[in-house]
């Protein structure tokens, strides 16, 4: 195949190759997208031109991705779903001004949900955008924003802002710490106390040292590594273990950060008068993504943001 020409490769050839990939037929791809079967053979030979690479093995009754199109394939695909997505959002809102976040799920559910309606009351004319996911998004992301992330302050890119730190401390349902003043239920007064109760584990398989929220790192810090609880709880997210030790099903090694409200409001109580709370390295962070340019709306929510973390360090301790 002759040279590939540097040029631009046009949007209509890459989704009539989108739709020949996906149904591997140019007939169907044709009744797809309302044109002739020789204009959709036309699209794809001007588009292996401009690649200069054949992107489909053509038979007597079937079409097949050679390697180019398999790897171009890939890469239009998200692409496309990127571009249509986009043009729903702008049509859905009307042209609304919007900030796009993306943060972890157990973020979002305990420390950003609790906050957004008083930022919406006073903010009225932006709307937001959570994206709640369990992966690290990338700094590229052409539909975000901004991101709130956590991790150590090593993998913290150079960009990134300080919210606050980490602490774990035991907690427990105020009707469960009543019961046991009461006799009710058992005892906790102290860590050894803990082996008559369940306590909720996050469902991670790595080793204490490499996994230091766990409960195994917290009972050994305070002479208990042996202990045994009464049963473990077993569950994927921070916040399901929150929400297990507000309905009373078990205590939580929870991280003050995300439940200083829910301590605050005394729904749920810090077991043994605080004096058992453990530090954990890695920090909480708000990111602006580099390719964003600034907008007013943009700005109110960093600034926002900046308000409530403030908020959240003084009830962890941390300076100003």
């Amino acid at each position: 195949m002759k040279r590939a020409p540097q040029r631009p490769l046009r949007l209509d050839h890459l989704r009539t190759f989108e739709v020949v990939a996906r149904r591997l037929s140019f007939s169907a791809a044709a009744e797809e997208l309302h044109l002739t079967q020789s204009a959709i053979s036309r699209q794809i030979k001007s588009l292996e031109e401009d690649l200069g690479a054949a992107v489909f093995n053509r038979g007597t009754r079937h079409v097949e991705l050679t390697a180019a199109g398999s790897a171009l394939r890939h890469t239009v695909t998200q692409l496309i779903d990127q571009l249509d997505r986009a043009v729903r959002d702008i049509r859905g809102r009307g042209g609304r001004p919007r900030v796009s976040v993306s943060t972890f799920a157990s973020f979002a559910t305990l420390w950003l949900m609790p906050r957004l309606a008083a930022l919406q009351k006073d903010n009225p004319d932006f709307d937001i955008r959570l994206s709640a996911v369990d992966r690290i998004s990338a700094l590229d992301e052409p539909e975000l924003d901004a991101v709130l992330r956590y991790c150590e302050p090593e993998s913290a890119p150079p960009m990134a802002e300080r919210l606050f730190g980490e602490l774990l401390t035991p907690v427990a349902s105020a009707r469960l710490l009543e019961q046991s003043r009461a006799g009710i239920a058992p005892p906790l007064q102290q860590p050894a106390d803990l082996a008559r109760h369940a306590l909720m584990e996050e469902d991670d398989p790595r080793p204490i040292n490499s996994y230091p929220l766990s409960w195994r790192r917290w009972l050994a810090e305070h002479g208990q590594a042996g202990l045994q609880p009464q049963r473990w709880l077993y569950l994927n997210f921070t916040h399901q273990q929150v929400q297990g030790a507000l309905a009373g099903q078990g205590i939580a090694l929870a991280r003050i950060a995300l439940v200083h409200d829910l301590l605050e409001r005394g729904e749920l109580v810090e077991l043994f008068d605080g004096r058992f709370r453990l530090a954990a390295s890695a920090t909480y962070y708000l990111i602006q993504l580099p390719l964003v340019p600034p907008r007013p709306e943009l700005t109110g929510f960093v600034e926002w943001v900046r308000a409530e973390a403030a908020r959240t360090r003084r009830a962890l301790g941390e300076p100003a």
